[in-house]
Order: C-alpha cells, then structure tokens, then sequence
C-alpha cells in the first residue's frame, strides 16, 4: 500500500507563483520517478513534469522557463515550484509516483489532486 499526499496550492494572481508538495510513504520498494499532472475542466488529465530517479527532468512544453520540478529522494517527495502563472495553469494537479513494491513490477500511484486557480 503506498499513499501520495499532496499540500500546497491554491489561488494566485496571474503572473503570480505557488509551490506544491507531495511526499510518497508505505511499502515503498524504490521509486522510478515522480511528478506531476493536472486536469483542467473538460479535458484530458496531461503530464506537467516528472523527474526520475536518476535527474532527468521532462516538462510539458507549455510550462518550460516557467515551472521546476525538484525531488528529495531521501524523503520520497517531489516539489513543484510554479512562477508566472497564467490563467490557463487553472487546474486541478495530481501528483504521480511509478513506485516498486514488488521487484520487477511498478504501479502508478496517484495523490487525491489539489485546485491551483490563476486569477487574470
């Protein structure tokens, strides 16, 4: 069993910055990578950025300059510091874990998600 719990978030003014947080805790075998997603209303949850356990980073292109994913890999968790917020970030984010339990196999695990809302 593994559990995502996520903090942070919640409203800014555009051109504005938040931070998010997520640590990872249970029967934790190693982590392959965590990250972030988001859904906004009416579409599809998409990747924001993840970074794996050996510090390769991958961002979605809307977010570059813009977003930075870090990890403590000692603590399980995973941080995003999000500057120049613009309206379209408005969302709701999930943090992401591809976690081994059991050797040979990883499952994605997924946070409860937290409302970011930019404001014009």
């Amino acid at each position: 069993q593994v559990e995502l719990v996520e903090s942070g978030g919640k409203l800014a003014q555009s051109g504005g910055s938040l931070s998010l947080a997520c640590t990872a805790s249970g029967s934790i075998l190693s982590i392959v990578s965590m990250g972030w997603y988001r859904q906004a209303p009416g579409k599809p949850r998409e990747l924001v950025a993840s970074r794996n356990s050996g510090g390769g980073t991958n961002y979605a292109d809307s977010v570059k300059g813009r977003f930075t994913i870090s990890r403590d890999n000692a603590n399980n968790a995973v941080y995003l510091q999000m500057n120049s917020l613009k309206p379209e970030d408005t969302a709701v984010y999930y943090c992401n874990g591809r976690i081994y339990t059991n050797p040979g196999k990883w499952d994605d695990y997924w946070g409860q998600g937290t409302q970011v809302t930019v404001s014009s």
